[in-house]
């Protein structure tokens, strides 16, 4: 296999090319590193360009009074289970984030009515400094910013695995999709930039990109991973169109087939305040009844305003001149897995603990608790990128320069012509037992199915030189995995908290006011609980 892999060398790999990872690109490059910025599909991808949204929006301190507030609020949300140095660390970066886009002529979209309540962020009690970022806008600027820089691009290169020892990675080795041939990278640092958990879920809001695979070659390699269980659950589209997400904003002009309560409309106005599901507020009870309709979902009434609210209107035209038709005809809504409050856990300068690897952006965890305000998602793929950026440049500047990993610390690699079914009864899994519905005896069904998943791939791996289908193999163990981390964490926070609710466990439990740690022990993952409750 040695003689069949072609090789590269860089100072800095970054893998992932959404904001995160071009945010990181960029700024390594721009402090000297020589970098390449590899993705499994075309630059500028991932979650951040999703195109079933408009846009994303970016939130801030409204003035230099602001900061303080905004850091309270991002630990109340975060339910006692954000790690407040990271938290800080993350609104202290936002207005040099801004700047640093307005430097890059971006072009952000400001509002034109800002005092409108539909601009107040998800989960927050007050009107942030709010910027729209569009995703083509974002594309007309980094292209270029980057060709300058010298970033090598890797387009349709899928991770297989890190490679290094003890002292730290030293460099990867990806598939080529187009070539089907292997490249292994040589680099003083690596940074992880791939987005959330969202395709380990059949049914998601995000680009197939958003494996959730990185997750366990982190794991594998030592680093750790941090309240993972608070997968962002969105009501999404089945209709008009599907994979779509929904506008929260319209529920408080809309019906809901299958849900009745006291008070519905007072539940339906709250409900429109935010985008994910939260069980720790009491409109949790829409949610719940969503995720009992059948696969057709759920149909959704509208009495609409004669005049709409600007965010809604953006988002009406948008979907109209995207799709062709009217979001509010013949609406019907499931909830779908979306973003990642969790994932790698990470220092203050992106740094994992593990020599040479540091993570960003969506891919990270520990900034954000049990919810995460609307539009900090992309604040900290801006600031953590160009944190994380610096911080492996200046590590591959200390002499951790690229050298070659030697063939012994490559990966064998299988094929199992099961793998593509292994991926489909996993994400089958993760829909059935891992959205909003979780309980002890469904999670541990999970576990045990994902561990007959794991054992089936091991089974009938077969050696190969097809280089595609052994990074497909791969990828479906890693899957597992990464999964069977979630689960993990899942099964031991045993209350309700945010975005994670428990059936079995209906209630916050003070005691686990507390960040949730995974790592790998003996090729398990395993829980470790850190710090004191917060409450």
């Amino acid at each position: 296999m040695a003689g069949e892999v072609d090789s590269l060398g860089c100072d800095v790999l970054v893998v992932g090319a959404g904001l995160a990872g071009t945010a990181a690109a960029l700024a390594a490059a721009r402090d000297g590193a020589r970098v390449a910025l590899a993705c499994s599909g075309p630059v500028f991808s991932g979650s951040s360009f999703f195109p079933g949204t408009w846009g994303l929006g970016l939130v801030g301190p409204d003035g230099p009074g602001d900061g303080a507030d905004l850091l309270a609020s991002v630990l109340e949300v975060g339910r006692g289970v954000a790690i407040e140095r990271l938290s800080r660390t993350l609104v202290d970066g936002i207005d040099g984030a801004v700047a640093w886009l307005d430097a890059l002529s971006v072009g952000l979209k400001r509002a034109e009515a800002p005092d409108e309540r539909d601009f107040i962020p998800c989960f927050d009690h007050k009107r942030r400094s709010w910027h729209g970022l569009g995703r083509g806008p974002f594309r007309e600027a980094m292209g270029p910013a980057l060709y300058g820089a010298a970033v090598s691009e890797l387009p349709f290169h899928d991770l297989v695995d890190l490679v290094g020892g003890p002292g730290g990675v030293r460099g990867a080795l990806l598939a080529n999709r187009k070539s089907a041939r292997l490249l292994r990278v040589d680099a003083g640092a690596i940074i992880l930039a791939t987005g959330g958990f969202g395709g380990l879920y059949g049914r998601t809001l995000t680009m197939p990109d958003v494996s959730g695979t990185a997750a366990a070659v982190a794991l594998a390699h030592g680093a750790r991973l941090v309240n993972i269980e608070f997968i962002q659950i969105m009501p999404g589209l089945v209709s008009p169109v599907g994979g779509v997400v929904f506008n929260e904003r319209t529920f408080r002009f809309a019906r809901l087939e299958g849900f009745s309560a006291p008070h519905e409309r007072s539940l339906l106005e709250s409900r429109a305040g935010h985008g994910p599901f939260t069980a720790s507020l009491p409109d949790r009870i829409v949610d719940l009844a969503l995720a009992q309709a059948g696969p057709r979902g759920a149909a959704v009434s509208y009495a609409l305003p004669a005049r709409m609210p600007e965010f809604m209107r953006t988002y009406f035209d948008w979907f109209e001149g995207a799709f062709g038709t009217s979001p509010s005809r013949d609406v019907r809504i499931l909830p779908y897995a979306h973003a990642s409050n969790g994932g790698i856990l990470i220092g203050p300068d992106a740094s994992t603990g593990v020599p040479g690897l540091f993570a960003c952006g969506e891919a990270t965890g520990g900034m954000h608790g049990a919810d995460r305000i609307g539009g900090l998602s992309s604040a900290n793929a801006l600031v953590f990128g160009r944190i994380a950026g610096q911080s492996a440049a200046a590590w591959a500047g200390r002499g951790h320069r690229a050298g070659a990993c030697g063939e012994a610390t490559l990966p064998a690699l299988a094929t199992a012509p099961c793998a593509r079914e292994v991926m489909r009864d996993l994400r089958r899994l993760m829909d059935g037992r891992c959205l909003i519905l979780r309980s002890e005896e469904g999670l541990g069904s999970a576990r045990e199915r994902l561990g007959g998943l794991a054992e089936r791939l091991a089974r009938e791996s077969r050696p190969t030189k097809d280089v595609l289908a052994a990074s497909a193999t791969t990828r479906a163990r890693q899957a597992a995995l990464s999964a069977s981390a979630l689960v993990c964490a899942m099964l031991e926070r045993r209350e309700s908290r945010g975005a994670h609710f428990r059936c079995d466990y209906p209630q916050p439990d003070p005691a686990q006011a507390r960040p949730l740690v995974i790592a790998l022990e003996d090729g398990v993952p395993v829980a470790r609980r850190r710090g004191t409750p917060r409450g």
